[in-house]
C-alpha cells in the first residue's frame, strides 16, 4: 500500500520525533541507562531524546525472525513476510448464549477450552477477570489458560510483579527447555501517548527481560485524538512510539524478540467521538504497520475487530475485511479472534464464527495449483464433450481439500429445518459441544501444583 518513498518519509519523520522532542520515559533506571548509551535529556522531566545513530544501532539488535512455541510441541517461525497466525484478544465483557456480562474465571476457562478446539487459532490472549484481585489478574489468568489449552499463551500484564510471576510460571510450563529455546508465552505493553512510556509499561518490560520472551511493543494512536487526524500522521506517531519501545527493550535485553505493532491503531469517529475498530481505516493502518515492520526487518501485529454489538451483517463484513486484508498484507500475528463490540467484548461464539472467516481467507490466499495433475487435460479428453466428472476417478483422487468446507455456513436447500439452523445457532451448538465433551487434563498434577504454589506466593 505504501510506496518505498512513503515508508522512507515516515521513517525519517519518526527519527526526527525521537530526536526532537523525544519520548517521555517514566522510569529513572531506564532513563539513566539510555543517557549512558548516548541518549540526550529533553526539555521536560523524564523526556529522552534518541539520536538517529543510537536509534538505528539498537533497533538492529532486534531479531528479524524468531520462534513462537506452544505446549503441544509445535514451534513456528515468526518473520516479517511469513504467513499470518491468528490469536484471540483481551476484553472487559463476555458474550455467550446467556447474554453479556463481566468476565469471570470460569468464562476465561471455557473460552480457552473453545480456542483449544479451533483449528485456525494459534494462541489465546489473557483478559481481565472480575473475581480476581486486579493486581493478580495476569498470573491467575495465565494459570487458568494453561489449565485449559496447549496453545501459545499471551497473558495480559497488570503489574511488574505479575510479570515476575509469569516468568516463574513460564519456566515451569516450558519443561526442561529454557524460555528462550521454548517460548511458550509472550508479553507486551502499549505506549500511552502521544510519545510516552509509563512506569507500568516500562516496569513490565524490565520484569520480563533477560529470558528471550517475545515482546509485543504496541503503539495505539487514535487518529483525531491522541494522533493527528490524518492516517499518515497517526502512522508517524505510532511508529515513533513503537521504535522507542523496541530500543528500550534492546537496551534491557539485547536481541530480545520484539513485534512492531502499529496494527492496534484506531480512528475517532468525529460525529460520535467513538473509537472505530472495524473501519477501512483500521485495515489501512494494519497494512501500513506490516509494511513498515518489514522495512525495519521486524514481525508485525494487528487486531481485526468489529464495532457491532451483535453477531450480525455488520459484524461479518467488518471481521472478514480485517481477516482478509491483514492476512493478505502478511501481518505476522493478527489478534481479535472472538472480539466484538470495538474490542470491549470477547465471545466463544464469535470465536467459532471467526475461525470460519479465517479458514475462508486462508483458502482464498492459498490460490490454486497449476500442473499436469490439476489441469487434467487427459481426463477432459477421456470424458469428452457433454460428459460428466462426478463419477471420474480424477474427482475421487482430488476432491478432498480441493474446496473450502465450511462448518457453520449455510449450504443447503431452503426448508423449515434449514431456516432454523442458521450460522449463529450452529456456532452456539459447536460451543456447547466443545464445553460438554469429556477431555483429558491439560496439565500434569505436578505442573499444576507448581503453578498454584507460585500463584499463592505472589498473591500473598
Amino acid at each position: 500500500m505504501l510506496s518505498q518513498t512513503d515508508i522512507e518519509k515516515i521513517d525519517r519523520a519518526a527519527m526526527e520525533l525521537l530526536a526532537d522532542p523525544g519520548i517521555k520515559v517514566e522510569d529513572e533506571e531506564i532513563e539513566k541507562k539510555l543517557f549512558k548509551l548516548g541518549a540526550k535529556p529533553g526539555n521536560e522531566a523524564r523526556v529522552v531524546r534518541f539520536p538517529k545513530e543510537m536509534a538505528k544501532e539498537y533497533l538492529s539488535f532486534a531479531p528479524e525472525k524468531f520462534l513462537i512455541a506452544d505446549r503441544a510441541g509445535r514451534k513456528r517461525e515468526i518473520s516479517p513476510g511469513g504467513e499470518s497466525c491468528f490469536w484471540t484478544g483481551a476484553a472487559l465483557s463476555y458474550l455467550d448464549g446467556d447474554g453479556i456480562r463481566l468476565i469471570y474465571q470460569k468464562d476465561l476457562a471455557n473460552f480457552a477450552r473453545v480456542i483449544e478446539a479451533l483449528s485456525h487459532v494459534d494462541a489465546i490472549v489473557g483478559t481481565s477477570t472480575e473475581d480476581t484481585p486486579p493486581g493478580h489478574r495476569d498470573f491467575v489468568g495465565f494459570r487458568i489458560m494453561a489449565q485449559n489449552t496447549r496453545k501459545h499463551l499471551r497473558p495480559l500484564s497488570f503489574t511488574p510483579k505479575g510479570g515476575e510471576a509469569l516468568v516463574e510460571m513460564g519456566k515451569v510450563l516450558s519443561g526442561g527447555e529454557g524460555l528462550k529455546e521454548n517460548p511458550i508465552f509472550s508479553v507486551g505493553f502499549t505506549a500511552h501517548g502521544p510519545l510516552r512510556w509509563t512506569s507500568l509499561a516500562l516496569g513490565v518490560f524490565k520484569a520480563t527481560s533477560g529470558h528471550g520472551i517475545p515482546c509485543t511493543v504496541n503503539g495505539e494512536p487514535m487518529a483525531g485524538a491522541s494522533a493527528p487526524v490524518t492516517l499518515a500522521g497517526t502512522a508517524l506517531v505510532g511508529t515513533a512510539e513503537i521504535l522507542s519501545g523496541i530500543i528500550i527493550n534492546q537496551v534491557l535485553e539485547p536481541g530480545r524478540p520484539c513485534f512492531f505493532n502499529l496494527g492496534f491503531a484506531h480512528v475517532m469517529d468525529m460525529r460520535s467521538a467513538f473509537p472505530v475498530t472495524g473501519g477501512p481505516e483500521n485495515a489501512l493502518l494494519a497494512v501500513a504497520g506490516a509494511e513498515l515492520a518489514r522495512y525495519y526487518k521486524l514481525p508485525s501485529v494487528s487486531w481485526m475487530c468489529s464495532d457491532s454489538l451483535l453477531y450480525d451483517g455488520q459484524n461479518a463484513l467488518e471481521k472478514m475485511l480485517g481477516a482478509l486484508t491483514h492476512a493478505q498484507a502478511r501481518v505476522s500475528v493478527v489478534w481479535g479472534v472472538g472480539s466484538t463490540e470495538s474490542e470491549k467484548t470477547v465471545s466463544p461464539v464469535q470465536a467459532v464464527i471467526d475461525n470460519e472467516i479465517i479458514g475462508m481467507a486462508k483458502k482464498y490466499l492459498s490460490g490454486f495449483r497449476v500442473d499436469d495433475q490439476s489441469l487434467a487435460l487427459d481426463e477432459i479428453r477421456r470424458i469428452g464433450i457433454t460428459g460428466e466428472f462426478l463419477s471420474s476417478d480424477h474427482t475421487l483422487a482430488h476432491f478432498r481439500g480441493a474446496f473450502f468446507e465450511p462448518k457453520i455456513l449455510a449450504r443447503a436447500q431452503r426448508s423449515p429445518a434449514s431456516e432454523k439452523d442458521e450460522m449463529v445457532r450452529k456456532a452456539e451448538k459447536m460451543v456447547e459441544r466443545f464445553l460438554s465433551s469429556e477431555r483429558e487434563p491439560i496439565l500434569e498434577e505436578k505442573t499444576e501444583r507448581e503453578l498454584m504454589k507460585i500463584e499463592k506466593k505472589y498473591s500473598e
